[in-house]
């Protein structure tokens, strides 16, 4: 199996490119199939883990919609802080629309809860999950996660985006730690 080296660990794949683009193309489907009657939803892309995901993901929305990105921050190095700063806010107005908030990956929730809290607080018509992955073992809330593109096992991965240390965001492969 492919191998990659991140700083201290090494890293394998076990997302191959071809099956994370698999299931981007299904999440599309259903969230076109859900949105293509709405006036114009917004897209809020949590960066930075989420910048892979939603230009593929946008590659297959045949609506009109917008998009735009939104900066949070709860990990250094492997593991969560749990404390979860805000960066970059969304400047678009969403009272009254339709949002659907595109994740890399929903772990502990605990983020995904934060961002959640402060949508709702500016009144949307609704608010929908989308997150290419997600680890029902470290899941934490009792929110409901809309769209889910792969289930995957409570381990440190890499690649699609996703990062450790600001390494690894631009392997087309997922890699999980192996040392």
């Amino acid at each position: 199996m492919k191998q990659v080296k991140l700083k201290d660990k090494t890293f394998q794949v076990s997302i191959p490119a071809e099956k994370i683009q698999e299931a981007v193309i299904q999440m599309s489907k259903k969230i076109n199939k859900d949105y293509g009657g709405k006036k114009l939803p917004l897209f809020i892309s949590i960066l930075n883990g989420s910048f892979m995901f939603t230009a593929d993901l946008f590659k297959h929305i045949d609506f009109v919609c917008e998009v735009t990105f939104l900066k949070l921050t709860s990990y250094r190095g492997t593991s969560s802080t749990g404390a979860v700063r805000q960066l970059i806010g969304v400047n678009e107005s969403i009272q009254g629309r339709d949002v659907i908030v595109l994740e890399d990956i929903v772990d502990t929730g605990i983020t995904l809860e934060q961002i959640l809290g402060q949508l709702r607080s500016f009144e949307p018509a609704s608010v929908r999950v989308a997150s290419l992955l997600f680890k029902p073992e470290a899941y934490q809330k009792n929110f409901e996660i809309d769209y889910i593109g792969m289930e995957v096992p409570n381990d440190f991965i890499v690649g699609y985006g996703l990062d450790y240390d600001g390494l690894g965001r631009n392997l087309p492969d997922i890699y999980s730690v192996i040392d």
